[in-house]
């Protein structure tokens, strides 16, 4: 029987829009995919993947268990989330994503059949005890590749040593190609499947004196009047195709959308201005009042192109890519972040940099992987023969570094980023909350199993960390170690002592809230050492708390300090010097820097709380909207769990303090207009112009009419205001 007609494979080709296998499909097939054999499939973007995946998800739905489907980013959880909806939900399969909330069971996954999540939030809810781990029959790591990165990489390794620990399903790793496929292959006990197939021919070349050459052989030769990467936009339009755009800066992307947006607009149809006049009013008002950025990003989209980075929020990012994939924008010109995130191909890549700026190498070289990604996204298969990726050297010597490492170079080796103290710290913490290592022994034992045991082999090193991570663990009461304290051993018989292997871990009633709240031990203990000192003047200022959250790991990297900055931080630090809980260090110390900047990012979210625009915070602490988004939601996090804690310790009298600074740091808006907030509709603008019509209490609200309260607010927003207040 030829594979195409085993029901499983027929049902996903069919929902897939396929007829048949491409070759690293077969490959995993003939490799033992139907069998639940362990797989790591190691093939370029846009090779088909997935299917591999949706195949295995089948037969082990069919088999009655569940399928977990572990991605990086939350964009690409929604993306396959609505993919595999579309496609899977007709057939009577059960679709659900878990990505937001880490303080929570998300009892309700247990009626579902696939489940999307992040590595980070089902670390989170194997710390909150989920009870259908056992019926887990399939995990698939897709960009498993990612282990590699410092961030992320962690938590995915040990949660798939946990995985394996616990109920050791079947894992399907997807990754790009990488040089040590195969030592991650050993690891996970699985096969090992490599393939180079592309279902659009990629042309991979470096534009360098007015040429581009190409492997396989192609050659562009450019007009040496033009600027190349003008020419090169202008041959991309004139094919009537799209190209994405890689530079290493947020404002080089803005200044560079700007430049392609007047190329772009002359060559525009009408029904496309008309358009693209909808879209640019939709992006510019994404946000309450917009700001000099969304009008640039509005003025750029007229013109058909766009920029894409972090500082914009997510409602732009969504439009923007889904209008370029309807082939609308014609340029998106982005950071090397957007390679990592959705699947946005064009028929032309272009990475005009190289190099990138990091804390600790200057301007570096980017890595081949990165390069990889990016190149990866060129030719798009229902659309084209083919696709191109052209990278832009700067110089003789630039030209020669591109073609040896990122044209004929590999990939390089993915290695475990396990042994670094601070990813050790929230890991063991968590193991021992949840029960899996309950001794010394059993800890260590379980380290050997990760990646990083089986790649270094010698874990004297990674040994010594965790000795020195149970130890600060114990000294921020977090765990008991053992039958108490050391010298209490003295007085029991020498028959009755344990080795040290054999000590007992336990957490403590705050040890296992830390690890349910997912937050950094290291973290966790300035807290609650802040909220003991906080409690005894039974008082929190707002600006006190900000501080006290651009203190904690979790908000770094912490806002720059720019040389107009000295000035107006002394006078906060000279205003706020009785209320803040940690005294400045002596400017000779090298903490001190790192607190001046703590206080320039309290003072930003300071700012913010006191109804600034978000157009002054860009303008004062150089911070974007969408930059500003991700810093409110870890502030959020923080100080939902600064609050929790406070609750557990007691200290009852700073709670509605915690409480309301949360609120205010959620709307951005002064403590005045907390009883107006909490009406659904009613943001920090709309709240403003209530009290400024002196409408100051829900009570008042309540009396005024609606007529009166609509042309404040609107007739639509009034009617909703008024049927929530019955």
């Amino acid at each position: 029987m030829r594979v195409e007609n085993d029901p499983i494979i027929k049902k996903v080709l069919e929902a897939s829009g396929f007829d048949k296998l491409n070759p690293p499909q077969q490959l995993a097939v003939n490799a033992g995919l139907l069998e639940g054999k362990n797989m790591v499939v190691a093939a370029p973007t846009a090779s088909g993947k997935t299917i591999i995946a949706e195949i295995a998800a089948l037969k082990t739905i069919k088999e009655g268990r569940k399928v977990v489907y572990i991605v990086p980013l939350r964009a690409l959880a929604n993306e396959k989330y609505e993919e595999f909806k579309k496609k899977y939900e007709p057939l009577g399969i059960r679709v659900a994503i878990s990505i937001g909330d880490m303080d929570s069971h998300d009892s309700w996954l247990a009626n579902y059949d696939i489940i999307i999540v992040t590595s980070e939030k089902l670390d989170s809810l194997m710390r909150h005890g989920i009870t259908w781990t056992e019926q887990i029959g399939l995990v698939v790591a897709d960009e498993i590749h990612l282990l590699n990165d410092p961030g992320r990489g962690p938590t995915l390794e040990v949660t798939l040593t946990k995985l394996k620990q616990i109920t050791n399903p079947t894992i399907l790793a997807l990754s790009a190609t990488i040089s040590n496929y195969k030592e991650l292959s050993s690891w996970l006990g699985a096969e090992a499947v490599k393939s180079d197939y592309r279902p659009v021919k990629l042309y991979r070349g470096i534009c360098f004196d007015n040429e581009v050459n190409f492997i396989p052989k192609k050659k562009i030769t450019l007009n040496s009047k033009e600027f190349p990467l003008t020419e090169l936009i202008n041959q991309t339009l004139a094919k009537n195709k799209q190209a994405l755009i890689f530079v290493n800066t947020r404002k080089g992307t803005e200044s560079l959308a700007e430049k392609t947006g007047k190329l772009i607009r002359n060559q525009l149809k009408q029904e496309e201005i008309n358009a693209l006049k909808k879209l640019s009013d939709k992006v510019e008002h994404s946000l309450e009042s917009p700001t000099r950025q969304c009008k640039r990003l509005a003025e750029c989209i007229r013109g058909g192109s766009s920029f894409h980075h972090a500082g914009l929020v997510n409602k732009q990012r969504k439009l923007i890519e889904d209008n370029f994939k309807k082939g609308l924008i014609k340029i998106i010109i982005a950071t090397p972040t957007l390679a990592m995130g959705v699947n946005l191909p064009s028929f032309r890549i272009i990475i005009r940099d190289l190099k990138r700026f990091s804390t600790f190498k200057g301007m570096d070289y980017l890595p081949n992987l990165e390069i990889e990604q990016m190149s990866g996204r060129a030719g798009r298969p229902t659309y084209d023969s083919e696709g191109q990726a052209i990278l832009f050297a700067k110089s003789k010597a630039e030209a020669h570094y591109a073609w040896e490492n990122y044209i004929n170079g590999e990939p390089e080796k993915i290695y475990s980023k396990l042994s670094v103290e601070p990813v050790l710290r929230t890991h063991v913490l968590a193991l021992i909350t949840s029960g899996i290592t309950p001794t010394k022994k059993d800890l260590f034992d379980f380290f050997s199993k990760t990646f990083y045991a089986f790649q270094y082999k010698d874990l004297s090193q990674l040994n010594f960390n965790l000795e020195r991570v149970l130890d600060m663990l114990e000294d921020f009461k977090l765990i008991s170690y053992g039958n108490g304290k050391k010298e209490d051993s003295e007085f029991k018989p020498a028959s009755d002592l344990l080795t040290d292997d054999e000590a007992e871990l336990k957490p403590t009633r705050i040890g296992k809230r830390v690890s349910e709240l997912y937050i950094d031990p290291m973290t966790a203990n300035h807290l609650i050492s802040s909220l003991d000192r906080a409690n005894k003047s039974k008082s929190l200022e707002a600006f006190t708390m900000l501080h006290i959250l651009s203190n904690c790991l979790e908000m770094k990297p912490l806002l720059s300090i720019r040389k107009n900055d000295f000035e107006e931080i002394n006078d906060i630090i000279a205003k706020e010097q009785d209320t803040l809980l940690q005294k400045p260090p002596n400017p000779w110390d090298l903490e001190y820097d790192e607190f001046l900047r703590s206080i320039k990012t309290a003072s930003m979210f300071y700012t913010w709380i006191q109804e600034a625009s978000e157009d002054t915070l860009l303008e004062r602490f150089n911070i974007a909207p969408g930059e500003l988004r991700a810093r409110m939601e870890n502030a959020d996090w923080l100080l939902y769990s600064t609050q929790e804690l406070g609750l557990l310790l007691g200290h009852m009298d700073i709670l509605k303090h915690i409480r309301k600074i949360r609120l205010r740091v959620k709307h951005g808006i002064k403590e005045e207009l907390l009883p107006l907030i909490r009406l659904k509709g009613i943001g920090r603008v709309r709240a403003r112009k209530l009290w400024g019509s002196n409408i100051k209490s829900i009570d008042k609200l309540r009396k005024t009419p609606t007529e009166s309260i609509a042309r404040i607010i609107g007739p639509k927003t009034a009617n909703e205001v008024k049927g929530q207040l019955g």
